[in-house]
């Protein structure tokens, strides 16, 4: 049985959401440590942390959106049991309008668990209702009021996968801008539908090691290009923007035609760089909703993303809109001779 969560209200106000988020929620269980790989044969290891926060790509995105103060709403569902709830609460505790979100009781909330070293991680993901979002559902009242639509974990997107570059061409049909994140593809196949998204996008925020291996391109600006020229076959608007995160060398972005533009990484000792990525999107997007050029899209975005890697977690670290311009000043300062 599936049902809303009319407990919680919702905090958009009509024609006041910025960004609808459609995707998975579930929560991460993060290991921290300067080793955290286990050793079998029950040998038990003293670790520094274990916290639970809030996981998954779209809704660590929808955090560091809401922390950036765009309006956001988010459309999800979660099992009918504690991970659930506590994603749900905490998304909402974060200004994140979750009231269209859906509870499935026949279906446990997904969850992942992240070892994490502050430089590299590996990750363990129990599917449960990861895969359950249906483009269908999304009530229409609420994509209407949306200026801007964002989906992440594109290869998990099980129920929806097929539908959603129809859905997101329907959205930019009447108006509303699009953005897509891949994420990782656990079946090595790396494709999937993605050619139909970025004909049906706005910005795609892949990393290189996505990037490359979806355009089969071993250079990372050859694959950015390769991925922009696709997503602009048959388009008359210039295509979408292919924004790639390149970790400790920055970040590019081009489109189909005109300049590849690069922008170097924030200086940053980080901690966890789990959710940067997300927070890089949500950075760029910040800065690409308010008019601004391709470079400071690209530094918003990295600027995000490094802030975000200061604490452990996904959101704990993601910028205050005063905290990020404040960082981007500084940057700027430190870099002149």
């Amino acid at each position: 049985m599936t049902h809303d969560l009319g407990a919680r209200p919702s905090i958009a106000a009509p024609g006041e959401i910025d960004v609808l988020v459609v995707g998975e929620i579930n929560p991460d269980i993060v290991v921290s440590d300067p080793d955290p790989v286990p050793v079998f044969d029950e040998v038990e290891r003293v670790i520094e942390s274990v916290h639970m926060t809030v996981g998954s790509s779209s809704a660590i995105f929808a955090c560091g959106a809401a922390r950036l103060d765009l309006r956001v709403a988010f459309f999800g569902v979660v099992g009918d049991d504690p991970f659930g709830r506590f994603m749900l609460d905490a998304m909402h505790a974060r200004g994140i309008d979750v009231s269209a979100c859906l509870v499935d009781a026949t279906r446990s909330t997904g969850s992942t668990v992240i070892l994490t070293s502050g430089r590299d991680r590996a990750i363990l993901t129990e599917m449960g209702a990861i895969g359950a979002m249906d483009v269908d559902a999304v009530p229409p009242p609420l994509l209407e009021r949306a200026r801007h639509l964002h989906s992440g974990c594109f290869y998990l997107q099980e129920t929806s996968r097929d539908r959603l570059p129809a859905f997101f061409a329907a959205a930019r049909a009447r108006g509303i801008t699009t953005s897509f994140d891949t994420n990782w593809d656990p079946t090595g196949g790396w494709d999937g539908g993605v050619a139909g998204m970025l004909g049906a996008c706005d910005l795609f925020f892949p990393n290189a090691v996505e990037a490359r291996r979806i355009a089969r391109e071993d250079d990372v600006e050859e694959a950015a290009r390769a991925l922009a020229r696709k997503g602009a076959a048959g388009r008359t608007d210039g295509g979408p923007i292919v924004a790639v995160k390149l970790g400790a060398a920055g970040a590019l972005a081009c489109r189909a035609e005109g300049p590849l533009v690069r922008v170097p990484a924030m200086p940053v000792e980080p901690l966890d760089t789990t959710g940067a990525g997300d927070s890089f999107n949500a950075g760029f997007l910040r800065a690409w909703l308010d008019g601004s050029d391709l470079a400071t899209c690209l530094r918003w975005g990295a600027a995000a993303g490094a802030i975000s890697t200061r604490r452990l977690g996904g959101i704990d670290g993601q910028p205050t809109l005063k905290e990020a311009r404040d960082a981007l000043a500084a940057w700027a300062g430190s870099a002149k001779p």
